[in-house]
């Protein structure tokens, strides 16, 4: 149980890192919004045509006696559209990033040099093609399982009780996990870690991931709060990815430590020209190549 806490917490210091470093915040915002927009209209065409859609696949349907046509084929309007919305919950993240992939690497990147002890962040060999290839490659296989998922919870809902009190439950488990993935995914991926490999270091702590994902997934139902929420939620999977990873974090969120502000290369402007930070100590940190989100 105490994961759980450690989880949402993860998620609540990425959003409070993103409100601290404003250049970027701004930087995660237009992947989102794009994506939005996108979904905004596939989800209004799904609402205006999905009536017609059902009546086309129920042709059956059309020698019952009045009303039962209309209330059958009605509920799998309302079934499909809620159905939409759940896929449309679970792939915006993959969508989202896989549009900004270059600017969250940009961001994970400057998460993970303020926290390090060193100042440093572990940099991806791979040239930016091929991990966007990559990053398209997964999405799609997680999305695959995602939507396995859904369409057995979507069967599940007509079971009396259980399907109106236990499966929207296991519904929003299932949604955090895999929006966990694919946000960690970010910070994982630059470290060499394959899709296997994310899901087994996911299953190893669960609570964890529920912790983080299930209420960023339930907040991402609220329209526009995912395009805002984004940057934080990218911010935190880092956080949470140094977590799964053992890996030394300093925590700077809560600013008890000092505020450590990133330069539009990442650098730390705590440091001097010779290496040295404001308090007279040596920090060494190996060389970092520019990064552009372009």
């Amino acid at each position: 149980m105490r994961d759980l806490g450690v989880g949402f917490g993860h998620l609540l210091k990425g959003q409070r890192w993103v409100a601290r470093h404003g250049r970027s915040f701004d930087l995660g915002l237009l992947p989102g919004l794009i994506t939005l927009v996108l979904y905004a209209a596939a989800l209004v065409a799904l609402a205006i045509w999905g009536e017609d859609a059902v009546a086309w696949a129920t042709p059956f349907a059309d020698g019952w006696p009045s009303p039962w046509p209309g209330l059958f084929r009605g509920f799998l309007t309302a079934a499909l559209f809620v159905l939409g919305l759940l896929l449309a919950v679970v792939t915006f993240t993959a969508v989202t990033l896989l549009i900004g992939q270059p600017f969250y690497e940009i961001l994970s990147e400057q998460v993970d040099r303020d926290v390090s002890p060193d100042g440093t962040a572990p940099e991806s060999a791979l040239p930016l093609w091929r991990e966007l290839w990559i990053s398209a490659r997964d999405s799609l296989r997680v999305l695959v399982r995602a939507a396995v998922w859904g369409v057995l919870l979507f069967a599940l809902g007509f079971l009396p009780i259980v399907g109106q009190t236990v499966v929207p439950v296991i519904g929003f488990f299932v949604t955090g996990f895999f929006l966990t993935e694919e946000l960690a995914a970010v910070a994982l991926q630059r470290r060499g870690l394959e899709l296997r490999d994310r899901l087994a270091l996911l299953r190893s702590r669960k609570a964890l991931v529920w912790g983080f994902g299930a209420p960023l997934g339930l907040a991402f139902l609220v329209p526009f709060v995912a395009v805002f929420l984004m940057p934080g939620a990218v911010a935190g999977a880092t956080l949470l990815a140094r977590d799964l990873l053992d890996e030394e974090t300093v925590d700077r969120t809560d600013g008890e430590t000092g505020d450590r502000d990133t330069g539009d290369d990442g650098s730390n402007r705590d440091t001097g020209d010779d290496g040295s930070n404001r308090d007279g100590d040596t920090v060494t940190r190996a060389p970092q190549a520019p990064r552009t989100p372009w």
